[in-house]
């Protein structure tokens, strides 16, 4: 867990951008030093570690006291299986929830901002140690007056602020590099990327985005969306109902059984895929630090800033595309990807084969029973395919909302590859489809 969080205010994200880029500069010349190492070491026959150890440490240092969108960065950077050892990876993962803590000073004073009283007045108990610190804000347990246990989540002071001086300098590099390419325009995929994340510091708008994604999820018994207290809740203040269980992350490492290693892998996929195909909102941030294994045996999901809503269209072709790929039919892939968004400057014949290989690797697990997560090759592959067909796959262009959604999914593999489980995945998908 964190270290104790009255010791010093020097933890808040609250420098000015000039100051968070040169942080992050010397970050990245650091690590790119580490990766030139690994790089000469690869040359000279050796099979070194992409990142050691220190500079890991080194990045969770200064990713977890900038928060913001760099910590995001490095929550993301955390699950990529391919590219980080187990050792590495596990330091890394600590961004999920163990960033700095705000001193309790901060918190008390936040929380008096924003419900109009002391901590200890409005609540019958209230830890100052942090369940959780992250990006946005950090999680303490709290008792309601009622005896009602409580999960309550405070912004960090001037986040807001951070987050958007954040996504502003990556928007230059954007542009910047968009420019300089000629080949591609990322810009508006960058501005869906920022506005959804800006949108994250809102937690009336988290408020109602857990409500209604429980709504969704009536369907699906294994899930458990935590109850909204509304009483307690502000825009930078969110109080939920305790889950007690571990997180995703920690329970991945305290050895589960095989049986379990499946179960919680088929709760993971119906959570991702079961409220976007029926209500047509998706976790769009599924690190392993958003959920929960409970102590019921049912899967808490814990982070709704970052859920996603799509057009009706989007999430109705995705959904065809997804029956047809279960149900091992033929399918007109260039007409459903037309309505999902996607536009194309190479001819169909070329376009085709490109956007085919993508399902065919993706859907491995609707195919194959068993399906071995464990030793499950389609990260590694997908991106081997982009990189081969990189020129063409510029020519391809999705809409601007399937940035959240291949975020999801991507997100959703790494974390199946993680958990590696065996078992009838395919089984799994068709439990799916039968909702639909």
């Amino acid at each position: 867990m964190a270290s104790d969080p009255s010791e010093s205010d020097d933890t808040l994200p609250t420098q000015g951008r000039f100051t968070r880029f040169r942080k992050l500069a010397g970050l990245s010349a650091q690590i790119s030093a580490d990766v030139l190492k690994s790089g000469a070491k690869r040359l000279a026959g050796q099979e070194p570690e992409f990142l050691s150890k220190a500079a890991a440490e080194k990045l969770v240092s200064t990713l977890g006291e900038l928060k913001g969108a760099a910590m995001k960065l490095g929550q993301a950077v955390s699950m990529d299986t391919e590219l980080l050892s187990p050792e590495v990876r596990q330091v890394i993962a600590r961004l999920q929830n163990e960033a700095p803590p705000m001193p309790w000073e901060v918190v008390a004073r936040v929380l008096r901002e924003e419900l109009g009283d002391a901590p200890e007045a409005l609540f019958r108990e209230f830890e100052p140690r942090p369940l959780a610190a992250a990006s946005l804000g950090q999680v303490h347990r709290a008792v309601l007056h009622d005896g009602r246990e409580v999960a309550v989540k405070v912004q960090y002071p001037g986040i807001a602020e951070t987050l958007t001086g954040d996504m502003d300098n990556l928007g230059l590099v954007v542009k910047t590099v968009s420019k300089a390419s000629r080949l591609t325009d990322g810009t508006a995929y960058f501005q869906e990327l920022r506005e959804e994340m800006l949108l994250e510091t809102d937690y009336l708008r988290e408020a109602a985005l857990c409500t209604s994604f429980a709504r969704g999820a009536t369907r699906l018994p294994d899930l458990k969306v935590p109850e909204v207290v509304t009483e307690r809740t502000t825009r930078r203040v969110l109080t939920l109902e305790l889950l007690r269980g571990r997180p995703l992350k920690d329970w991945v490492v305290s050895g589960p059984s095989a049986e379990e290693r499946f179960r919680v892998a088929r709760q993971l996929i119906l959570a991702i895929y079961g409220p976007f195909f029926l209500s047509g909102e998706l976790q769009a941030d599924p690190h392993p630090g958003n959920f929960m294994v409970l102590e019921d045996g049912r899967l808490g999901v814990l982070d709704f800033g970052s859920i996603k809503r799509f057009s009706p269209r989007f999430v109705d072709a995705n959904r065809r595309m997804f029956l047809h790929a279960v149900r091992l039919e033929s399918m007109d892939v260039m007409g459903l990807s037309r309505e999902v968004g996607f536009t194309s400057e190479l001819p169909d014949a070329e376009a085709a084969p490109l956007i085919q290989e993508v399902l065919h690797i993706a859907g491995r697990p609707m195919r194959t029973t068993p399906y071995d997560y464990a030793t499950c090759q389609i990260p590694r592959d997908m991106k081997l395919h982009f990189a081969r067909n990189a020129a063409r796959f510029l020519k391809i262009r999705p809409p601007a909302e399937a940035v959240m959604f291949f975020r999801s999914t991507g997100g959703l593999a790494q974390n199946l590859k993680l958990i590696g489980a065996r078992g009838d995945f395919r089984g799994v998908f068709l439990e799916v489809a039968s909702l639909l």
